[in-house]
């Protein structure tokens, strides 16, 4: 009986889950012309953008293949930027579902999560696309990327509870976020190659999740190489430390969120 229940449970949260993320997907796209076009076409015009300044004004052109050095970076940190955004809202956003009805309200920063991972498998278009134009030829180290998928969605989903919970009782979380992402953007080495920054920087780079997760982006698809272990190892442990915080956090204080939202 309990295993049923259990079982009845977790089927009624994805079909909960599935339903948001279609709802958010169709939101994200009404009245718009060119609808899910624009995932693919955003990150190829900001890839543009970023290659003109970056190659002709501040001479980062050395870089093999700099515009898919770019992209490559840029999809996977909005992955991690948006997601961890939309879930750190989506408790406030969802309050008056929340005093209407009970409902497991760790549904609401995860359906953030996965309805954003739904658009980088989009935007993975226009990373094709760009792998086309450069004559970069995919390898079977692209058989990698579901387990980089795996890894991101832990990072981004703890992140994402961790952000969600705080947002409840401290409004002003969602304001220096945004400041955090700033300074996160220039501390990754999206735009540049990380041998531009003095020793010091590139050792700290080593407690930069998202180094590590681009790094690892860059290597199986630019490079052709795997990700050895001790890079596997270091990413899962990066993703389950911030997934366990996120979810005990989220856990001993979504009792009190029905009081403060």
């Amino acid at each position: 009986m309990a295993r049923n229940a259990h079982a009845s449970s977790l089927k009624r949260n994805w079909f909960t889950i599935a339903s948001l993320v279609s709802k958010d997907f169709k939101l994200k796209y009404r009245r718009s012309m060119l609808g899910v076009l624009w995932s693919v076409l955003n990150p190829l015009l900001m890839m543009c953008v970023l290659a003109a300044v970056f190659t002709n004004v501040l001479k980062f052109g050395d870089v093999e293949n700099f515009p898919l050095y770019l992209i490559l970076g840029n999809v996977l940190f909005a992955l991690m930027a948006d997601s961890t955004g939309g879930a750190m809202t989506s408790i406030l956003e969802s309050a008056p579902l929340i005093k209407k009805i009970r409902i497991s309200k760790m549904i609401f920063p995860l359906e953030k999560v996965l309805f954003q991972l739904v658009n980088f498998a989009i935007s993975l278009i226009a990373v094709a696309i760009v792998m086309v134009f450069f004559r970069v030829a995919p390898t079977l180290n692209l058989l990698a990327l579901p387990l980089l998928l795996i890894y991101m969605l832990l990072f981004c989903s703890g992140l994402g509870m961790l952000l969600s919970a705080l947002a409840v009782f401290f409004r002003d979380v969602c304001h220096l976020w945004g400041v955090v992402i700033t300074a996160w953007t220039y501390a990754t080495p999206l735009f540049y190659p990380i041998t531009l920054l003095p020793d010091w920087m590139q050792r700290a780079e080593a407690f930069n999740p998202m180094y590590h997760y681009v790094t690892y982006f860059r290597d199986i698809v630019m490079y052709g190489t795997w990700p050895g272990i001790t890079e596997n190892l270091v990413c899962l442990g990066m993703a389950l430390i911030t997934f366990a915080v996120g979810l005990v956090v989220f856990k001993r204080s979504e009792k009190k969120f029905i009081l403060y939202v």
